[in-house]
């Protein structure tokens, strides 16, 4: 197969480079020349990795009146906003970026601000008397405005990197949060001055934040109308990257139809308003692209501990992951850093997303967007609950047991990865081990069809390979004949009868002394 790949913005987050230098580009012109008719100042949270700061670059370039690089030529297409925009108005610009620094202690924010402030200072100068950061940026923005004779546009990118990186540490975090909301309110007060305000980041700490001094922006991360201004919309994807989905099917010995359903299945299903289209993960898509192999490539960039940390100490129920998890709308952003629920940060970290919005209880249904953060996030939780036997913890060992119908291999490997959980069995902690037993089937459900029991009346797990179907019983207290018999008096193998392949149910039960799995059965059904 001849390809010639066309050149994937993987990393790049500078707009003027990446049409500069012919990169493909999904065109969100049309939000850019929206909001700045509007001019009012704009707040958006969105998960990392998810173009929030190429779309601010974007907006860099627009109030830079740099038309050139929104028109055709030297193999770049024109975008919507050339046919929108008809002055092109230069005005001075402050792009002030917090995610390249380190905050490990506050003269590490302090550092972050002064850079981003001096390099604004070699055009606009700096006032002697302006020792503050706040003061420093209150003086260069009225400097600016008056100098050029033209209101200042604003841009604030990753506002949220030094709250996030001090979470495990709550007096560096609140000492953050002061210097934080000192230096931003300053926008508010120069609100005469001002053309245009967006900040961008990953969270918003509505109740112990600097948005208690910013009650001013707009808020759109919820808004319908912009669901759309990061990621990449499924007219998007087959518009813009059809040459790379036929090479991707080509590629992978698939149709064009099975590749692109395989595409939306992993990547696609981030909702960020009630009734919003779907959207895909940019970063994971442009890898795909790139690479013309499917991967977990945004969960790759990293996940961050204190995410698992915060589901520990809240004793979250792990399989409420499998039913839905629903959250008052006015909680969605209401993460509190004392004692809080960690769901509003798992949403606004892109791990939870919308599915649902119920309009009687005014209540949001959250659940994974899609199978790469399903199977990364239950993942990555594995060796923090199972810290002795989840590391180098691979679902494929178990699957590849059940596959050559060696139940005996599967349940030895399951004993061994239970043995030494540090509890003893009690009321309180089989919630425990029911939840570390739904995170490993469903894991498994990457290489084989798994169904996890999230109700009454159903088994436990059920395993379906090409030729098997295995139906699973588990007792924290009883005895292997109580599974079995529940198998077959609750009818859990009907539903697979008819399916032609060899049926297997087994049961086994909890050893409470030993922490493990102590007697296990498994019996053939005959077909």
């Amino acid at each position: 197969m001849t390809i010639n790949p066309r050149k994937m913005p993987i990393g790049i987050q500078d707009f003027e480079d990446l049409r500069q230098r012919g990169f493909v580009y999904v065109d969100k012109t049309a939000y850019v020349y929206r909001m700045a008719a509007e001019g009012k100042p704009y707040f958006l949270s969105r998960p990392r990795r998810f173009g929030k700061s190429l779309f601010l670059s974007t907006l860099k370039a627009y109030f830079q009146g740099k038309r050139e690089l929104f028109e055709e030529g030297s193999g770049q297409t024109r975008l919507a906003i050339a046919d929108l925009e008809t002055e092109w108005i230069e005005y001075p610009v402050f792009h002030i970026d917090l995610s390249g620094n380190e905050y490990r202690n506050l003269e590490g924010l302090e550092l972050a601000l002064d850079s981003n402030l001096r390099f604004i200072e070699r055009q606009w100068e700096r006032d002697p008397a302006d020792t503050l950061a706040s003061t420093r940026f209150l003086g260069l923005i009225r400097r600016a405005c008056e100098r050029s004779g033209r209101k200042v546009a604003v841009l604030i990118d990753e506002y949220d990197k030094p709250l996030l990186e001090t979470m495990e540490d709550a007096g560096l975090n609140e000492d953050i949060r002061r210097g934080l909301r000192a230096f931003y309110g300053v926008l508010k007060a120069a609100d005469h001055w001002l053309r245009f305000v967006f900040l961008t980041g990953v969270t918003k700490f509505s109740q112990v934040s600097v948005f208690s001094d910013l009650n001013h922006l707009w808020d759109i991360s919820l808004e319908p109308d912009f669901a759309g201004v990061c990621g990449i919309t499924l007219a998007e994807l087959t518009g813009v990257f059809e040459p790379e989905l036929r090479a991707l099917a080509e590629y992978n010995d698939k149709s064009y139809e099975g590749i692109l359903a395989e595409t939306q299945k992993l990547y696609n299903g981030y909702h960020f308003s009630r009734n919003s289209e779907g959207v895909f993960n940019p970063f994971s898509i442009l890898k795909t692209m790139a690479s013309r192999e499917l991967g977990y490539y945004w969960f790759q960039t990293g996940t961050p501990t204190f995410l698992i940390k915060l589901l520990q100490e809240a004793d979250f129920d792990l399989r409420d992951f499998g039913k839905g998890i629903a959250i008052p709308a006015q909680s969605i952003y209401d993460y509190r850093i004392q004692g809080g629920d960690p769901i509003p940060l798992l949403y606004q970290s892109g791990y939870l997303t919308i599915k649902e919005y119920d309009r009687l209880t005014n209540e949001y249904l959250l659940d994974f967007p899609n199978e790469e953060v399903r199977y990364g996030f239950l993942n990555f939780l594995l060796p923090y609950y199972v810290p002795e036997r989840g590391n180098g913890f691979s679902a494929g060992r178990f699957v590849k047991e059940l596959w050559a119908g060696d139940v005996e291999g599967f349940m030895v490997r399951l004993r061994a990865f239970f043995a030494n959980i540090p509890y003893e069995l009690n009321e309180k902690t089989e919630r425990y081990y029911q939840g570390i037993f739904y995170v490993l089937f469903t894991v498994m459900g990457q290489f084989v069809d798994v169904e996890v029991r999230s109700a009454a009346g159903r088994a436990d797990a059920v395993v379906e390979t090409r030729d098997m179907v295995y139906v699973f019983e588990f007792k924290l207290r009883g005895t292997v004949e109580e599974a079995l018999s529940q198998i077959d008096e609750k009818g859990y193998m009907i539903p697979w009868t008819a399916e032609g392949k060899k049926l297997v149910k087994v049961g086994a039960v909890f050893d409470a002394e030993k922490r493990t799995l102590g007697a296990w059965k498994a019996v053939a059904i005959p077909t």
